[in-house]
């Protein structure tokens, strides 16, 4: 059932499995080993991608009102992860084009600041989004 507690335990999964992803492909990187680094990456894009527009989707078609029920709280809360996860999330295409292409300066620079918007997706998507719903009165 699509309810908005279930949704944001989704929400949560993904998170956390992608940033398991993520973090393997780094230390792939580390050991030198860009071309797992490649592959590892080419999930988490797939997967990211899957999330983002399954949960567009489920927001703004299958149910609009699911977030009617949240409190200011929780609300505010998906705000603040929201403003990591977007810009995340349309650099994730170029990310995934730089280090196809090769374009190892770029590729840095964008992975150093796709880096902390994904910190602050993970730390705003696992502590600060709630782990139990209570809907609004």
């Amino acid at each position: 059932m699509l309810t908005p507690g279930a949704v944001i335990l989704a929400l949560k999964i993904a998170v956390a499995t992608v940033t398991v992803l993520l973090a393997a492909s780094l230390v792939a990187l580390a050991a030198g080993k860009p071309k797992w680094h490649g592959r590892i990456n080419t999930v988490f894009f797939i997967l990211t991608a899957t999330t983002v527009l399954g949960f567009e989707a489920v927001i703004r078609l299958v149910r609009p009102d699911l977030t009617a029920g949240f409190t200011a709280e929780q609300h505010d809360a998906l705000a603040i992860h929201l403003r990591f996860a977007v810009p995340a999330a349309i650099m994730l295409p170029a990310m995934l084009l730089t280090g196809m292409r090769e374009l190892k300066t770029l590729h840095r620079l964008l992975g150093v600041v796709f880096l902390a918007l994904w910190i602050g997706t993970f730390v705003t998507g696992i502590f600060f989004l709630p782990h139990t719903f209570d809907p609004a009165p």
